[in-house]
């Protein structure tokens, strides 16, 4: 048992409720779980940037990682880095066989800057024997002694219940025994770990159900959720039906292995689907909600990774729509293939140009970018019979939005000729070095013609379409100044038929310091052809872009 009773001020009162709904508690592990992405390595100026990002956005808890574990978290957690939401440092509850007055992991978690500390805890026996090499009880002792401490420190306690569904399925009285020391202790919050992220949300719902009936209030119960079979969100959902009242999660699911529950999926479901709008609140604004989009793609540009197209909610393809018959249908009334409307999570519907679309897909997608084109209209139908020629010989409009407002506007208005290549040219030149190292060494001429002044560029590259990109946009003249921000993000390579001699299709994704981003598409027998002709585009759209003259999306 505790040593003492926790008092309503230590134990916190629960988060503001709206009327007639209980408050549902959002805690982010983006900086702690989330760091634990292979790949993923945050800096401290990483992490002052995310948490402002989610105090921002309205987050109850960010935690910030584990202080004292290592030289970037011990400087993060120099200072409070949130001004609303709770900060939190993570850790390991004290050693067995030192007190908590002397232990100097729990001392550097309770010394550092933050408002709650949250204690990872072991719940099954297995890993009690196993990792931590102590009897059960003496893990119990380490849960209360910790928990007290962090109280009698003047911080919010939490514990994270390590492998809580696994131990509770090998052991159920001493998963449940972890659990209810910690609560009786003064943990403000329990929250039951499924670590290994097996568990089904029938067994979650089953669970927590039985933790709430042996005595820890729903209100003071959490849940972590990892998606190895792909169902962390289910599984937070699943929780939540049964009592618990904090979800914990990260930003657009990062975390070890196959990642952890995804917020930035949980948050629209909680306040746009009735079955827990109408029961829950989160705290999070509407205004807030609809800038949930361009959180997620923020993040992604911080990672340095291109957003997932397919996310919920938030992907570029989450409101896509590529069937001539759904289009039609949506452009007469969008509820009819669209689960929320997407202006609420800040996302827009997108009807797609391909050689399955028909004319209500193309006259959206123009009105769409400013282009209002009568059905009847005969350029109409050269567009369209261009489209789907194009495609049958490999191009992919779909995937290449930039590309496709380039030809419509070619065909229905007129695309300005800023310059003119005149030709290019491409060697590869494998060659020992002077010190006999092997090299293989790409140089690109490009000539382009400006104002009808032709000016040649050379350059060399890290393979022949890096050195024809550096050539090519190493002298436009007037228009030199224009694309200094221009960015490739991405470059993918697809051959569409077998063979040496085989075409193969480019696409490449660009980016300004506007945030913008677009595609555009190449296709030819010759990959440094395909490469160029993208190249070309992705140049030219940021130009009618500087000029409102592209890449305007009218409002839905």
């Amino acid at each position: 048992m505790s040593a003492f009773t926790p008092t309503p001020a230590l134990r916190a009162d629960p988060p503001h409720k709206g009327e007639g709904k209980d408050r549902l508690t959002l805690f982010d592990t983006t900086l702690r779980d989330g760091q634990q992405t292979p790949g993923i390595d945050f800096s401290v100026e990483d992490k002052i940037a995310i948490s402002a990002m989610l105090d921002e956005f309205g987050i109850d808890y960010v935690e910030g990682g584990y202080p004292g574990a290592n030289p970037t978290d011990t400087a993060f957690f120099s200072k409070n880095r949130t001004r609303r939401a709770k900060f939190v440092a993570f850790g390991m509850t004290k050693r067995v066989g030192v007190s908590a007055s002397n232990d100097p992991g729990l001392a550097a978690l309770l010394q550092a800057s933050g408002h709650a500390v949250c204690f990872v805890a072991k719940s099954w026996d297995y890993h009690v024997r196993l990792a931590l090499g102590c009897t059960n009880d003496e893990n119990l002792d380490a849960i209360r002694a910790s928990v007290e401490a962090a109280r009698m420190a003047g911080k919010e306690a939490l514990v994270d219940c390590e492998h809580f569904f696994d131990g509770f399925t090998a052991n159920p009285d001493y998963a449940l025994a972890c659990a209810k020391t910690a609560y009786e202790a003064g943990a403000r919050w329990v929250v039951l770990c499924d670590t290994n992220g097996g568990t089904q949300p029938s067994e979650i719902r089953d669970i927590v159900g039985k933790v709430i009936a042996s005595g820890i209030p729903g209100e003071n119960l959490g849940i972590h959720a990892h998606d190895d079979t792909g169902q962390a969100v289910a599984n937070s959902l699943a929780a939540v039906e049964a009592g618990v009242r904090q979800i914990q999660g990260t930003l657009n699911g990062i975390g070890e292995r196959c990642g952890n529950a995804n917020l930035v999926t949980l948050i629209p479901t909680l306040m746009l689907k009735p079955a827990y709008a109408d029961r829950f609140d989160t705290g999070i604004s509407p205004e807030a909600l609809a800038g949930i989009s361009r959180l997620s793609r923020n993040f992604d540009e911080l990672l340095n990774r291109a957003p997932e197209a397919q996310a919920p909610y938030v992907g570029s393809s989450a409101f896509a729509t590529k069937a001539g018959i759904h289009a039609s249908a949506l452009v007469k009334e969008p509820q009819t293939y669209e689960h929320v409307p997407p202006e609420k999570i800040g996302n827009r519907r997108k009807i797609m140009v391909s050689d399955q679309g028909g004319k209500a897909n193309f006259v959206a997608e123009l009105k769409r970018r400013g282009i209002d084109v009568p059905r009847d209209d005969s350029r109409l139908d050269a567009l369209i019979a261009v489209v789907k020629e194009r495609e049958a010989e490999g191009y992919a409009y779909e995937g290449a939005d930039a590309s496709f407002e380039l030809l419509a506007r070619k065909m229905l208005g007129g695309v300005p000729e800023f310059f003119r290549v005149t030709s290019f040219r491409c060697m590869v030149e494998r060659r020992f070095d002077a010190n006999g190292q092997l090299k293989t060494v790409s140089e690109a001429i490009v000539k382009v013609a400006v104002d009808g002044e032709e000016k040649m560029s050379v350059a060399e590259g890290h393979g022949p379409v890096n050195a024809l990109d550096i050539a090519l946009r190493k002298d436009l003249g007037k228009y030199q100044h224009e694309i200094a921000d221009l960015e490739l993000a991405d470059f993918k390579v697809r051959i569409l038929n077998g063979g040496t001699e085989a075409i193969t299709r480019v696409l490449i994704e660009s980016h300004d310091s506007s945030g913008a981003r677009w595609w555009t598409v190449g296709v030819s027998e010759n990959i440094i052809d395909a490469s160029f002709q993208a190249l070309m585009d992705s140049i030219v759209f940021k130009l009618m872009k500087n000029r409102d003259m592209a890449g305007l999306v009218a409002a839905e």
